[in-house]
Formats: structure tokens, C-alpha cells, sequence
């Protein structure tokens, strides 16, 4: 919807300069997400018109699990609400107090519940991903010698390493993709300590696209075939649908180990649903069966990851300072050399962000230190190694002049960046992933 800047600032006051607390008819361009915001496929919605709505054993449920099995090649399939609900479901039963939980840059669900079981979240992501000038082509690699680092630490302290996660791609450092030689190096580090791997999978085919772009051996592969061979070095998956299934709603957990599987059992009946549907309608299980086989084919990646490329480049070209190479489903804007002259305590990622809004009606959504949460111990500002915004693409719904018209936008604001010295001070926040619902206060210059 259409609004003037005087309405984006009177709004954005009263939202309490929380981006999320917006109506989306205040918003003009929506970028704060691309989970769940997508368009479906004219497939989609005729599957969705046949779901199977039946308790038990559904028509839909059958179709969704041979979907996933033949992309992943677990047999087994617990559907969610959504990716959440799948982290929920299979951290009640492998992650408890104490426990050490490492992985490359876990986001903020994942983060959040593993903290709210007194669990540890540690960060083994390599050291360029955090150098947004740095071309490395895959940024989301674990570092196999933090990993074994943390593992000798946990020993030492007698902590339990339950499962280690990786997160294709890996969004906290920018959509960054996983190599193949990394996801098969982690797995046998992870075989030989006989822990778990669980990939975080919510886009799992753009993390194909770029092996098969980016890496040897790969450029002849289908991605589906790249797909399955990721799945193979894993002993299961949780997955955001809303992501690379291209639902609106959904998500699942899939694993090879039956014991486990049983176990989980308990846990999606109390908090999701009946086995065979889980948190989902039959026709969302319909459409998502549709979705999953859509993402994982070539012409559509080549489509999606080139909007990301494309809007990267045109800010790239205007001298603003972003996350490089591009990733696969958004765009992160270095705040740290955006607005140094904000300080961290005042969250100039989200300082940005809301200018951002103000001056062109774009929502983005910070990627820093409002996100990265407190410390359980010490109750202090955890403060991440790169302050970003990210605008997130939807998948299928924008065109390019929608996207020539937020890399203006962007170069506008980085035009007058100078202006701006203080950013802004929290008046309540939530215990745990505060971001969402945090109220804040504008800071008034000297």
C-alpha cells in the first residue's frame, strides 16, 4: 500500500519501532521474511483442492512421505506446523539441561530451543563468514577444528554433545551456502564420536543450487540428485517448509532411525497432531508434496537465486556494503560499515532497518544483537561478530522493478548515512527470542 514518510514514522512510533508489530498494509515492499511468503504454483493449488482431510492415515500424509523419502531418503516422517514445531518435537526428546548443542550459526528458533532447555548453542561456523568482503564460496561450512575443539572442551566438562546441526544454508551469516566436502567431513567427524548430524534443511535445494554451481564435480548433477546425496550423510532432517517446500504453512521432521522416530512419537501427538497429519491439513500436505518437487528442480532455482544475485549486485554497484558472495534467499547489509557512527548497545542494525522502512516503506529485518539475544549466564547483550539487515525475497511474488526500486531506496538511505548517531534503547523484551515482540525507544541525539 501506498504511504507518504510522515504516515511511515507516525506508524512505525506506535509499533514501538518493532518492524514485526506493523500491519502489512503499512508496508510497501515486504521483505522482513521469505518463510512462508511465497506464491504456490497453479500444481500447488490444484493439489491442495484434493487434499485428504482424514484423521488418520490420509491420502495427503502418503503422498507428502513418498515425496520426502524419495528427495531424502528418510523413511520416516513426522509433519509440523512448521519449522519450529519439528525443532520442538525432536529437541524434547535428544537435547536436555547442560548439554552442548554445536552447529554453523544456528537461527534463532533453533538457538531458542535449545536455550529454553538450559542447553548451550555453540557457533563452529568458519571464520570468513564473517568477513562480508571475503569471496569464499561457501561461507556455511562448520570448522571441523571448532568442532573438535568444543568437542574436547565438552569432555573436559563433562557436558553431552546430544546432535550436532547444520544449517543449509546458513542464514545467520547471510544464506550461506554448505559445501558437499564439508557436509560429508562433519558427518564423519560426527560417525566417529557417534553423534547425531541433523541438517536444518529449510533450504536445502538453494544450498544444492550453489554445489552445483559452486563446487567440482557437481555442475552435471541434477539437484535432486545433490539433495539426496546431502540427506545421505545425515541421520535425519528437520525442515521450515515455508522455506524451499514453497507452502505458506508447514514443516516436518524426517530421520532414518525408527527408535528414534517412536520416540518422537510422544511428542507430535501432545504438541502437533496425530502421526499422519501432525500440525497440517491434509491439502497443505497435498500442496508441500507438490512444493518440495518444484524447489528442487533446476529452472526455478535458476530464477530464485538469480533475484537475490541481482538486487546484491545493484546495492554492491551503489558502493553499499553487503554480504558477499551473494547467498541464496536474501540480501545482508553490512549495519557495521553501513553506520559505525551507531553503536552497537543501540542496535544500529535496527536503527537501519527502521530508516530504511521510514524512507521507503521496505521492511527488513535486523540480523544482530536484538536477534542474537541475552546471555542465559550473565544476563548481558550478546553482541554477534557482524551486525546485518536482511531483506529477505519472497519466492515468486516480486518483480525486478520492485527490486530496482528497493536498491534505490537502499542507496538513498546510504546517501544520508552520516546523519544518523544513535539508534535506540529496549523498554521490554521478552525472555527468550525478544526480537519478535520487543518494544523500543528512539534514542534522542545530544
Amino acid at each position: 500500500t501506498q504511504s507518504t514518510k510522515r504516515q511511515r514514522r507516525r506508524w512505525i512510533g506506535a509499533a514501538h519501532y518493532n518492524l514485526f508489530a506493523l500491519s502489512s498494509d503499512q508496508v510497501m515492499v515486504d521483505m522482513l521474511t521469505d518463510s512462508g511468503t511465497g506464491a504456490m504454483s497453479d500444481r500447488q493449488w490444484a493439489a491442495l483442492m484434493q487434499g485428504d482431510e482424514s484423521y488418520a492415515g490420509s491420502r495427503s500424509f502418503a503422498q507428502l512421505k513418498q515425496v520426502v523419502e524419495k528427495i531424502s531418503g528418510f523413511p520416516h516422517l513426522i509433519p509440523t506446523h512448521q519449522g519450529r514445531g519439528a525443532e520442538n518435537v525432536l529437541f524434547s526428546v535428544l537435547v536436555h539441561k547442560n548439554d552442548w548443542v554445536p552447529g554453523n550459526a544456528h537461527f534463532d528458533t533453533t538457538k531458542g530451543h535449545i536455550e529454553w532447555r538450559k542447553a548451550q548453542a555453540i557457533d563452529c561456523t568458519v571464520a570468513e563468514a564473517y568477513d562480508p568482503s571475503h569471496m569464499a564460496p561457501f561461507k556455511g561450512n562448520i570448522d571441523l577444528e571448532k568442532l573438535e575443539a568444543t568437542y574436547q572442551q565438552a569432555q573436559t566438562e563433562k557436558r553431552t554433545i546430544p546432535l550436532v546441526v547444520l544449517t543449509l544454508t546458513c542464514n545467520s551469516v547471510g544464506g550461506q551456502p554448505v559445501s558437499m566436502a564439508n557436509i560429508k567431513v562433519v558427518s564423519e567427524w560426527c560417525q566417529s564420536k557417534e553423534i547425531p548430524l541433523i541438517l536444518d534443511a529449510a533450504r536445502l535445494a538453494e544450498n544444492a543450487y550453489f554445489i552445483k554451481k559452486r563446487e567440482d564435480g557437481f555442475q552435471h548433477r541434477s539437484i535432486k540428485s545433490i539433495v539426496r546425496e546431502m540427506c545421505g550423510h545425515a541421520q535425519g532432517m528437520t525442515m521450515s517448509a515455508k522455506k524451499d517446500g514453497l507452502a505458506n504453512m508447514g514443516g516436518f521432521v524426517a530421520l532414518h532411525d525408527e527408535k528414534l522416530y517412536e520416540r518422537c512419537n510422544t511428542y507430535t501427538i501432545m504438541f502437533e497432531g496425530f502421526l499422519t497429519y501432525g500440525g497440517l491439513s491434509g491439502r497443505d500436505m497435498s500442496a508441500l508434496a507438490v512444493g518440495l518437487d518444484e524447489a528442487t528442480e533446476q529452472n526455478y532455482l535458476h530464477h530464485r537465486v538469480g533475484q537475490v544475485a541481482y538486487l546484491g549486485q545493484r546495492l554492491a554497484d551503489y558502493g553499499v556494503p553487503v554480504q558477499q558472495p551473494f547467498g541464496g534467499h536474501a540480501v545482508y547489509i553490512d549495519a557495521d560499515d553501513f553506520v559505525p557512527n551507531i553503536s552497537r548497545e543501540e542496535f544500529r542494525a535496527q536503527a537501519l532497518a527502521v530508516e530504511l522502512y521510514i524512507e521507503a516503506g521496505i521492511r527488513g529485518v535486523e540480523i544482530g544483537t536484538l536477534l542474537a539475544d541475552r546471555d542465559p549466564l550473565s544476563g548481558n547483550n550478546r553482541f554477534p561478530k557482524r551486525e546485518f539487515v536482511r531483506l529477505a525475497i519472497p519466492r515468486r511474488v516480486y518483480t525486478q522493478s520492485h527490486l530496482d526500486y528497493v536498491a534505490e531506496s537502499v542507496k538513498k538511505v546510504y546517501d544520508t548515512r552520516n546523519d544518523a548517531q544513535r539508534g535506540y534503547a529496549i523498554n521490554w523484551e521478552a525472555p527468550i527470542m525478544r526480537h519478535f515482540t520487543v518494544k523500543l525507544q528512539k534514542i534522542k541525539s545530544l
